[in-house]
């Protein structure tokens, strides 16, 4: 009990403390007003809706066998672009594969007639492609349910995207790609096509919005996680003036304009157009000649002499006067 009442005496021994420390700091002094003069600059403003999206592929294809079997050569690999009617792979009936098996018990004559009288089975590719699985080897034995390759015809990016931002995605809208692997490369791209059907994740309700890369790198890969920015509004070449220098009085916009060594600030009133919270873009009250002023208050705390003790800490003791 003891133990417990002297912990919660130092609590509040603590607390006190910070009170009256933060009191003190409270008490800070307005030095003065820092002026920063700026002039109206030309620049771009984009507005963006940043979400994350997934690599896959558009169509994804899966070759399976037209009968049981065993594979004997598979003649392409993994990121290879393929041909429709281009031969993928051989494989053997399974009564082919017991035929050649018994036929190389009684020689090579014996097995290359075989061979020649019962062909074996060739693996075409029905689309365009670029084949995005090949793990399957020679002599495997394969079933029809069996994928021996896979084929996609591209790769996009599957975004999510929150029903409250929905309704500023537009078909062919630009957006920028970021693979998190490859941060540094932007992708650019375009939305091909937005899902009528929500899903919802993580008790968040989400439309998925394909986007098709305008030139898919050589290191795009399915399954790869990325971050997707939507280009909703953007200007380029246009006046601009920094956030810091727009004020706001009775619903109107204006900046403070210089007019001269002797002279006081013009209140400017502006017409401001869409901006990033870094720049507003100026619409009509300024031109790039005008020197607009910004000021930032600039404050200084007490020093160590005129800010007082704290009561709760222990004092040094002072030097003797010799």
């Amino acid at each position: 009990m003891f133990k417990k009442r002297s912990v919660l005496f130092i609590a509040v021994l603590l607390l006190a403390g910070a009170g009256f420390f933060g009191m003190k700091m409270m008490k800070a002094k307005d030095v003065s007003d820092t002026v920063k003069e700026i002039h109206p600059f030309l620049g771009s403003i984009k507005i963006y809706i940043s979400t994350t999206g997934t690599v896959y592929p558009k169509n994804r294809l899966e070759i399976m066998p037209p009968v049981s079997g065993r594979v004997e050569s598979v003649l392409v690999k993994e990121g290879e672009n393929v041909k429709i009617g281009q031969t993928l792979a051989w494989m053997s009936s399974t009564e082919r594969a017991a035929l050649l098996d018994a036929a190389r018990g009684q020689g090579d004559e014996k097995l290359k007639y075989w061979q020649e009288v019962y062909k074996p089975i060739a693996l075409l590719a029905p689309i365009n492609g670029e084949v995005i699985v090949a793990t399957t080897q020679p002599g495997q034995t394969v079933t029809t349910s069996d994928a021996v390759l896979v084929l996609s015809d591209k790769l996009i990016v599957r975004a999510q995207v929150d029903e409250t931002d929905i309704g500023k995605i537009k078909l062919g809208q630009k957006a920028v790609i970021a693979l998190d692997a490859y941060p540094d490369t932007k992708i650019d791209a375009f939305v091909e096509h937005i899902y009528y059907e929500s899903e919802t994740v993580n008790n968040v309700t989400i439309y998925k919005v394909d986007l098709v890369p305008e030139n898919s790198p050589e290191f795009f890969r399915s399954g790869m996680n990325a971050t997707v920015d939507f280009i909703v509004q953007e200007k380029d070449g246009i006046l601009l003036i920094p956030a810091q220098a727009l004020h706001k009085d009775n619903g109107q916009d204006y900046v403070l304009l210089k007019q001269g060594e002797d002279k006081g600030p013009e209140k400017r009133i502006v017409q401001v157009g869409i901006t990033d919270d870094k720049n507003y873009e100026v619409l009509s009250g300024l031109t790039a000649a005008d020197t607009v002023i910004i000021t930032t208050k600039k404050y200084v705390f007490p020093s160590g002499g005129t800010t007082g003790s704290n009561p709760f800490l222990p004092k040094m003791p002072s030097a003797k006067k010799k």
